[in-house]
């Protein structure tokens, strides 16, 4: 999905107004030019003086902002991995659908599909496809993050919706990786197998009939309707 940043993430909105205004600081110039660069020469085909020189810096001063490359690109880590998806399910947001699996499931997958199309985002997940062969702590990293921390947090959900007689599933643990699973291969389908963009309303039809079969599948969508009798 295209789509401009006016339009986009509440990062993305924040971004242009802070443009707009003149206050972007010097650090998020340097972490906008660093994404654009490493995923389109690597991170080792990326010199700090190329980096300076994209955001009008002299190499020297960049290094008033980052002690080298790394630290760049775990500041990029930071800022787009999955440590920001375990943040937002702590958010009060999805705490008030503890209750609600289906709204819980429904929310999730919003969230992934505004990700999916930040353009930020699809120049993130190249760059991390790209150096996650060359970069052992890189792939180490989102190992633990991802398959470890987040998947926990939503195994935590889905075992209290259990708790709570709200959903009917024979292993809890594979029923939150199931769920997972399922975006995951819509996202490698749609936006890492075509030759060319796929209009985000098939991505989103993808994702709707998905979720009608597995929230049946998973017995939350007659738990949502017997709680609203």
């Amino acid at each position: 999905m295209v789509r401009s940043l006016a339009s986009g993430s509440a990062k993305q909105r924040g971004l242009v107004a802070q443009v707009e205004t003149g206050e972007i600081s010097t650090r998020a110039r340097i972490l906008d030019a660093a994404l654009k660069l490493f995923s389109r020469y690597g991170f080792a085909g990326t010199s700090v003086r190329q980096l300076a020189r994209a955001v009008g810096l002299r190499e020297s001063s960049l290094y008033n902002h980052f002690p080298g490359k790394k630290a760049i690109l775990e500041a990029l880590i930071a800022e787009h991995g999955p440590a920001s998806s375990l943040q937002r399910l702590e958010t009060a947001r999805y705490r008030a659908l503890a209750e609600d699996p289906a709204g819980f499931c429904r929310q999730y997958a919003d969230d992934l599909l505004r990700l999916w199309g930040d353009p930020h985002e699809q120049l993130f997940m190249s760059l991390l496809m790209a150096e996650q062969a060359h970069m052992p702590e890189l792939r180490d990293l989102f190992a633990e993050q991802l398959f470890a921390r987040e998947q926990q947090r939503v195994i935590e959900y889905f075992r209290g919706f259990e708790r709570k007689g709200l959903v009917r599933v024979p292993d809890v643990r594979e029923a939150a990786r199931l769920f997972q699973a399922g975006m995951t291969f819509i996202r490698i389908e749609f936006y890492f197998l075509q030759r060319s963009p796929v209009p985000h309303a098939k991505i989103v039809t993808a994702v709707r009939r998905f979720l009608k079969s597995y929230l049946v599948l998973i017995g939350a969508e007659r738990a949502g309707r017997a709680k609203r009798k």
